[in-house]
């Protein structure tokens, strides 16, 4: 075994890499077309059937293993390494995006699938102990699994983004290959040609690695509408800014959050029926809203503590040190009277013993299993425990129009945890018809009396809130959504689906 001790490590590096495409390409398609059960679950399903392929195809592999090792070493490296690359570009120019993901998922997967038989196969012939053999090689296998999985979400993602990640395991892969050619030389025929090959191709995914960020940011232009003016991978999502005039747009995840031109209209409705109608508002909580314009709303009342939960710090310090974004907010978050918390939102409600007047809830939308907790029965009920009896809650509640199931979900959903709740929408023109549930624990009435400066909001045209049209409606008798039964999500999903 002594004599193929370095062709067995390389199996601790083949299999981080083979999760580490897995895992690019679900949370790439999940990015950019949603539905993350749905691109998880398909991934990891055509991936594991591939595999198989590539296992049974590689016993008709009689001869010259060591080359055929090599060509799928490099075949790997080549394919996830520009996977990220091709689906996005598949997701810009053609209408065919899942036939190109499917397709990508396949072939990796066959060729995944090939390693360790060929590899299996290899030192069994010279050694003859298929025990010794199958064992280390597993061994080596299931370790590197362990560390893609772990290294890709929490060291290659956060800090590298998909192109960089995608062009750096592809690298790995090559560098496999060629240490395999190197080393054992004699074993290889075309020794030569394999050997400039290989180095040949990986000078180019390390140039890819290079400049990763230059090809992601010319990639994704083409994504965006406007010009893109910043761009970053936090560990949680990402985030780009773009500018056109005196348009900026802030996107997370590849969904707009704020437009400049007609933010005032969300960010007036989602603060103001609450503040206006609260007893008491010295001290407020916000959960989400992160860019700082509903605190800057909220900073128009009497506030003595403003209380900012929102799990990234990126998106934190982006909108307390970009210049334009810091110009529309107000500065709201550098203001002393607010204390941010970088935290999950239904984990600060479970440890927090502070009560509040008000909660803004900014979250956004309920289109993962994630976000979706922040939409359930058990979350409303956390929030009632920390709101004054005489507060008053406002929720962000998604498109009456574009998810009618979905915004009466959450309506529904707030109500049977004992709040009165009244639901409210308007036209905003960057997100078309939204919605939003004002809740209490007290009853109350739809008459509202705005002192504070507006563009939008008025005594006179409030009322005009509170109409919703038949085709605002639910269309199904909906159900209220918990934890182990996600029906928002369901609804949301298939929403979105229909008006992609």
């Amino acid at each position: 075994m002594s004599k193929y001790k370095l062709l067995m490590l390389t199996t601790l590096i083949i299999s981080g890499c083979s999760i580490c495409y897995e895992l690019i390409i679900s949370a790439l398609s999940s990015y950019l077309k949603g539905d993350s059960v749905w691109q998880y679950s398909v991934t990891i399903g055509i991936y594991m059937s591939a595999m198989g392929l590539g296992s049974y195809i590689s016993k008709f592999l009689k001869n010259n293993l060591f080359n055929w090792f090599v060509v799928v070493e490099i075949g790997v490296g080549v394919l996830g390494g520009l996977s990220s690359l091709v689906l996005f570009l598949a997701n810009i120019y053609l209408v065919c995006y899942q036939i190109v993901m499917y397709f990508e998922i396949l072939v990796i997967g066959i060729f995944v699938g090939m390693e360790i038989p060929i590899l299996t196969r290899i030192i069994e012939n010279d050694e003859n102990n298929l025990r010794v053999t199958i064992s280390s090689i597993f061994s080596f296998d299931y370790i590197g699994g362990l560390i893609g999985s772990i290294a890709f979400p929490l060291l290659l993602l956060p800090h590298l983004g998909y192109f960089c990640t995608a062009f750096l395991v592809g690298s790995l892969n090559l560098i496999v290959s060629l240490i395999i050619v190197i080393k054992y030389k004699n074993h290889i025929s075309h020794y030569l040609t394999f050997l400039y090959l290989a180095i040949i191709i990986l000078i180019g995914m390390l140039i890819g690695t290079i400049f990763s960020e230059n090809i992601s940011k010319f990639v994704e232009d083409g994504l965006y509408r406007d010009k893109i003016i910043f761009m970053k991978q936090s560990k949680y999502q990402h985030i780009v800014l773009t500018k056109h005039r005196d348009d900026l747009r802030l996107f997370i995840n590849g969904n707009v959050q704020f437009s400049s031109v007609d933010e005032y209209r969300y960010h007036e409705a989602l603060v103001h029926l609450a503040m206006s109608k609260a007893s008491k508002t010295e001290n407020i909580l916000i959960l989400g809203g992160g860019d700082g314009l509903a605190a800057r709303e909220i900073f128009k009342y009497n506030v003595k503590n403003l209380t900012l939960v929102d799990l990234d710090s990126e998106i934190i310090k982006v909108c307390s040190e970009n210049k334009d974004i810091v110009e529309l907010n107000k500065n709201s978050l550098t203001d002393p009277r607010i204390h941010i918390i970088n935290e999950d939102a239904y984990q600060f409600l479970q440890e927090t013993n502070l009560k509040f007047d008000v909660i803004i809830v900014d979250l956004p939308d309920p289109n993962s299993e994630i976000l979706n907790k922040l939409y359930t029965n058990i979350f409303y009920r956390l929030c009632k425990n920390v709101l004054e009896t005489s507060g008053m809650m406002v929720v962000q509640s998604t498109s009456p129009y574009y998810a009618a199931n979905s915004f009466w979900c959450i309506n529904k959903t707030i109500e049977s945890e004992g709040f009165n709740v009244l639901p409210y929408h308007l036209e905003i023109p960057s997100f078309g018809d939204w919605g939003f549930n004002l809740a209490s624990l007290k009853e109350f009435d739809k008459s509202f009396d705005f002192k504070v400066n507006t563009k939008y909001l008025s005594n006179d045209n409030v009322e005009a809130l509170f109409f919703f049209h038949k085709d605002e409606q639910p269309n199904t008798d909906i159900e209220i959504n918990s934890l182990s039964k996600p029906i928002l999500l369901n609804y949301y999903l298939k929403s979105e689906k229909n008006w992609r």
